[in-house]
Parts: structure tokens; sequence; C-alpha cells
């Protein structure tokens, strides 16, 4: 995650707390591959052994194929980098503000250790290695005397995303996982709400984002505090930029065709909404078939396939979960085809025909997709308004 950082209205001095943003991911297991049994030796000595030790395999099995997609050890690994983010993904991060002040006694850099000059005198101390530990002692006299105290840190969270033209204001978890109503730096509160800081000191906070489209984001992150001394304080505020590229993770085609209508008795409707038909009535029907290719670089899980329609229209599930098979597992670039049928249904006791809009296309819904990846993250992507054209 590449950062850039805004030049702060504060004179050219370090500042007293810094920023830390570490991505949060779920660790994943590791994934071995059984080692191939070494040739056979030259020799024919029946005392020549013919296969390895199991115990210096890193896998062996006694079957011939493994069917299984998952070669998986009972061994967790962070991941080595910031990794890929896709849509339909929580991004998370921690955002730390840390109080890196030196402890009192500690030193402030090397010139307050011993200098070499107050060891190459063998009579004592020479005069000027005298005046330059005095100048020392004086100094560090008056940092103490100077002395400075953090507090009312704050840390507020924004992201910018492609198709926004401006800023979204993300909310921060505190501890608990509860949102954190007073770490805000844009309150008219006098600067209550913030937290004290001592040396070594952290504020931590959790931002997390739903990610929704493809292209650069832009996360935002800026940090006050008021720096206090004996006789005087002032308030502090820096910003830093982390931009990263969000991908696409899932490719979704459908195609609809038309069913036989299905006959059904005939009702009176007296809706103005609804023509009015007596007699046997012939619900309309469609199959929607969707075709789901993985274009991440990471494994998926198929968990969950609904369709959310408009009103008078329900759905048949063909896929998975009617036949209790197994759920789907997609690598990379591989592709699951699933079905549905679509057809008309009574409201109030009555078949609501549907009605075709201008260009003679009748809209069904948006279809929703959930699944999980490798190390267990949820991911969730809804289609647009999905529909067909009815043939005149």
């Amino acid at each position: 995650m590449s950062h850039q950082r805004y030049p702060s209205i504060d004179p050219k001095e370090p500042h007293s707390v810094s920023l830390k943003v570490l991505r949060l991911s779920r660790p994943s297991l590791v994934v071995q591959h059984p080692i191939p049994t070494p040739l056979a030796p030259l020799s024919t000595s029946p005392a020549a052994p013919e296969t390895p030790i199991p115990a210096s395999l890193a896998y062996s099995t006694t079957a011939d194929t493994n069917p299984d997609p998952f070669l998986l050890a009972p061994i967790l690994q962070l991941p080595p980098s910031f990794g890929s983010a896709y849509v339909g993904e929580t991004f998370s991060c921690t955002l730390c503000a840390n109080h890196d002040v030196p402890l009192p006694g500690e030193p402030l850099s090397a010139t307050s250790t011993t200098s070499p000059a107050l060891l190459s005198s063998p009579g004592g101390l020479a005069p000027v290695a005298a005046q330059q530990q005095q100048q020392q002692q004086q100094q560090q006299q008056q940092l103490q005397n100077k002395k400075k105290y953090t507090r009312d840190v704050r840390i507020e969270a924004e992201m910018k995303t492609p198709g926004s033209g401006t800023v979204l204001k993300l909310p921060l978890l505190g501890p608990g996982g509860k949102e954190d109503h007073n770490n805000s730096s844009s309150g008219s509160d006098g600067g209550k709400g913030g937290t004290d800081l001592e040396p070594g000191q952290t504020l931590q906070r959790i931002v997390s984002f739903d990610l929704k489209e493809e292209g650069n984001h832009v996360l935002a992150v800026t940090v006050s505090y008021y720096e206090a001394t004996e006789t005087s304080g002032r308030t502090r505020t820096f910003r830093k930029l982390y931009q990263f590229i969000c991908k696409g993770s899932l490719i979704v085609r459908t195609k609809v065709g038309p069913l036989s209508p299905a006959s059904v008795p005939g009702v009176v409707s007296s809706s103005p909404r609804r023509r009015k038909k007596k007699g046997p009535q012939h619900r309309r029907r469609w199959v929607m078939e969707a075709q789901l290719e993985n274009c991440s670089e990471d494994v998926m899980q198929l968990c969950d396939m609904r369709l959310d329609l408009e009103r008078g229209l329900k759905y048949r599930d063909c896929n998975w979960e009617v036949s209790r098979s197994a759920k789907p597992v997609l690598h990379p670039g591989e592709v699951e085809q699933c079905c549905f049928v679509v057809e008309e249904d009574e409201v109030d006791g009555a078949t609501e025909i549907r009605e075709e809009d201008g260009d003679g296309r009748i809209v069904f819904g948006v279809l929703g997709i959930g699944w999980r990846s490798e190390m267990g993250n949820k991911g969730f992507l809804s289609t647009g308004k999905l529909g067909t054209r009815v043939a005149r």
C-alpha cells in the first residue's frame, strides 16, 4: 500500500506521534505437495531400499490420486505482503497512533552519550571535554524542563472511491468492536473526547470498508493531538494517504430464455394495476442461466446464490442446494453454471400479469452471490437489474 504525506502547517519539527497502518488478514493453511518417490538404485541387491521413509515425506497418501481440491498442512501462515483487494470483500485495517517520545532518562540522540574526547585524556578530564560535558548536562536539563505532554489524540479515516466525487468518512471501531463516537477531531467540544498518551503508549482503532467498485481507492488518515509543555501548548495535525487498487473478483454473465406457460385456474382481479381475466390463466415462465467466472488470483467457494425479485414474481432454485451436493470451489479462471426458473406469482389471491416497460422489457430483479476465499474472508456481490425482452 503506497502512501504520501500532506505538508503540515506546523513548523518543520518531528511529531511526537507516529502513525502505522496495517491491513488485517486471516491466516491461511500451508499447502504441501507429496514428494515423488526417488528412482530405484542401480544396485540389484535385495537389501537396497526401494521406498523412502514415510516420515521424510512432506505429504503421503495410499491412494493413486487425491480427489480433494486442497493439500493442507496443519500449519498457519500470514500473508507475506499487502496482497490484492477484490470487489465484494471487506477491506479492514488497524490504525495505530504511537507516542514515540523517549522515556525520561533515555538519551535522545547520539550526542547525549559520552564523548570520545573524555576517554582520550590520561590525566583526567581535559578542559575541552569538561566544557562539552557541562554543555550536555545543561541541554539535558533544559529538555527535562521542556518535557512535552501529548493530550487529546484523535484519529480520523476517510475513503475516496473511483466513482465518488466526495470522500466518505469511515466509522472507527474501538476496544471490544464497539464504534468509537468520541474519537473525532471535527467536533466543537473544545478538545473533549480525545485520548491522552504517555510515552510508549498507543491508540489503536480498526476501520472497515465494503469494496463495491474497481479502480484506485485512497484511504486518508488524519491524526491530531495537543502538544503541551510546562509553559505553552499547541495543536498539531498531520495527514497520510494510502492508495491501493481494487480488482474484480467475479465475472457474471446471464441469459434468459422463455419456457412454456404454466396453466392455473382463473381469478377475477379488481386491481387497476392488473389485467382482469376470467377462466384459466397462463403464468409466464422463464429460465435464467448465470455463468460465474473467477477472475481473481485466489480460490473461492460459492456459499449462497439468491434472486431478489420484483413484486409478482417468484423463482425456483436449480443449483447445488436443491441437489444437496457439495458447494462448488472455483480456482482462478474456472467457471460455474447456475440456473433459476422465474415465473409469475399470485398477489392478493390473483395472478399479477407483469407489464412491460416502454422497451418491452420485463424487469426481474437482482442476483446476489456470496462466497468465501481461501483464508475464510467473506465476499458478496450483487448484479444490476436483470430482465428480458418480450417478443411481440
